[in-house]
């Protein structure tokens, strides 16, 4: 038994750990048409037939636009310490280039200095996938072009923000950007090009490079990182057809996007499996890719289990609609369940790959201080006569995570800060309306907040610096 165990199972957790919550700007925001904010191209996937559960769109969402006072007060009643937010690209720059939107960016200062105002220190992700919808009509992620057109967007923000803003995040989740976006064409904005989501993925890790190089440039002193969503992979099997299967999952999930930031060159086996033997990156790519990090963010969900044999299993990460495969040379993979609970979602519960994904970018990619960015779980909350929704499950696994979070540091893994997702129910994607990831419950046709008992329990949990109870 340790020593936290007899001293009443306490987990403490650092003295500085980042306690906090996180959105995205399409998600939250709304105000889809005010204040000179242009289309992205999530405005315009959302107005096609048979994208989004139920043709729902953002155009109010949760209106954190007009409400983000409240919001922050919100924040502060739970004991947030910080609070990862994105900024909507169309609404700083409406074509995705040239003047900026001062409307639109003031909104984010005004943001900046409320949470500042309630002790809440801002972490800004510059792109969480709403792009200019006029850079999705000049060629988009798979033209390099974008890229630096990124680089421009980043440094206009930070001129009006890094003064009082010292965490950033560059590109969220650039896995789901590039084939989501561009391979499945479950997400915006939906093309079926495997080639060219390969291309996709590649520049946005340039952009993240190139703004990073920007920011840098400006202010030193910023702390910037990139966003990765990584999963624990096993292979169903010690069959070699499953093996191989869960090298290559794990190759394109995680090792392609891991090398580059980290090692300054791609996997040569993912490069095999995409049949880009060279000529993906241009001279001088892979150096700006891989200019040091202050901090890795890391985003989880959920395991994959996975099998090279056909066998109709449906990926726990299937779109609401008929898709193309997000798996780029290994379209023959499928994705089994393993007898997990699961989510809303369907996705498999394993707080323990979690654990696993820690200590494994600890051990192979040394030396980065890591920050779990995003961490949650959609259920169907069922509230009560008063609006309240006792979650149970959604209280559960932020728990069970949280206490792998704790067992990773006790490990010596680096781990600075956990952001749950999400703040509010919120659209989520091609999925709508209809899952709800937040601590606290939107009531959609009133804009009412109520706090999910999930929530209460996160703001004990924060005011305590760590969990109570008995450890696994």
């Amino acid at each position: 038994m340790t020593t936290q165990q007899k001293q009443g199972q306490e987990l403490r957790f650092p003295a500085d750990f980042a306690w906090g919550a996180a959105t995205s700007a399409y998600q939250v925001e709304g105000a889809a048409f005010e204040d000179g904010r242009g289309t992205s191209i999530w405005d315009t996937f959302a107005r096609q037939p048979g994208r989004v559960v139920n043709g729902e769109n953002a155009d109010v969402a949760a209106d954190h636009y007009h409400r983000y006072r409240d919001d922050v007060g919100l924040m502060a009643r739970l004991g947030l310490g910080a609070y990862r937010f994105s900024v909507s690209w169309p609404r700083v720059q409406p074509d995705g280039a040239g003047a900026v939107n001062r409307r639109g960016l003031d909104f984010y200062s005004r943001l900046v200095d409320e949470l500042l105002g309630q002790g809440i220190d801002p972490w800004v992700t510059l792109y969480h996938w709403d792009l200019p919808q006029a850079l999705e009509d000049a060629g988009g992620w798979p033209e390099r072009d974008t890229a630096l057109r990124f680089a421009d967007y980043a440094a206009a923000v930070h001129d009006a923000l890094g003064d009082r803003v010292r965490n950033w995040a560059t590109v969220n989740e650039p896995w789901c950007a590039a084939f989501l976006g561009y391979a499945s064409g479950e997400h915006a904005p939906g093309r079926r090009e495997p080639a060219l989501a390969v291309r996709a993925a590649h520049h946005l890790l340039l952009g993240h490079g190139l703004a990073m190089a920007a920011m840098r440039a400006r202010r030193p002193d910023s702390r910037i990182g990139g966003c990765v969503n990584l999963y624990a992979v096993s292979a169903l099997s010690r069959s070699p057809e499953d093996l191989d299967a869960a090298r290559r999952v794990d190759g394109l999930q995680n090792r392609l996007f891991l090398d580059a930031l980290l090692r300054g060159e791609y996997p040569a086996d993912v490069l095999a499996d995409l049949g880009e033997p060279g000529g993906l990156a241009a001279e001088g790519d892979m150096e700006i890719i891989s200019a040091p990090m202050d901090m890795l963010l890391i985003n989880y969900y959920s395991r994959f289990t996975v099998s090279g044999t056909s066998g109709g299993a449906v990926s726990a990460a299937a779109a609401p609609t008929g898709t193309g495969s997000p798996w780029v040379g290994s379209e023959h993979v499928s994705f089994a369940e393993s007898g997990r609970p699961v989510t809303g979602m369907g996705w498999e519960i394993d707080h323990d790959g979690l654990r696993e994904v820690l200590l494994r970018v600890a051990r192979d990619y040394p030396g980065i201080p890591l920050v779990v960015s995003e961490n949650g779980a959609a259920f169907d909350d069922a509230p009560d006569a008063d609006g309240f929704v006792r979650d149970p499950e959604r209280r559960d696994y932020i728990e069970a995570h949280l206490r792998a979070c704790h067992a990773a540091i006790t490990d010596g893994v680096p781990l600075v800060g956990y952001f749950a997702w999400s703040l509010l129910d919120n659209f989520e994607w091609a999925w709508g309306y209809g899952k709800r990831f937040g601590l606290v419950r939107v009531d959609y046709p009133t804009q009412r907040r109520v706090p999910k008992e999930s929530a209460l329990w996160y703001a004990e949990t924060i005011r305590r610096g760590g969990l109570t109870g008995p450890t696994e």
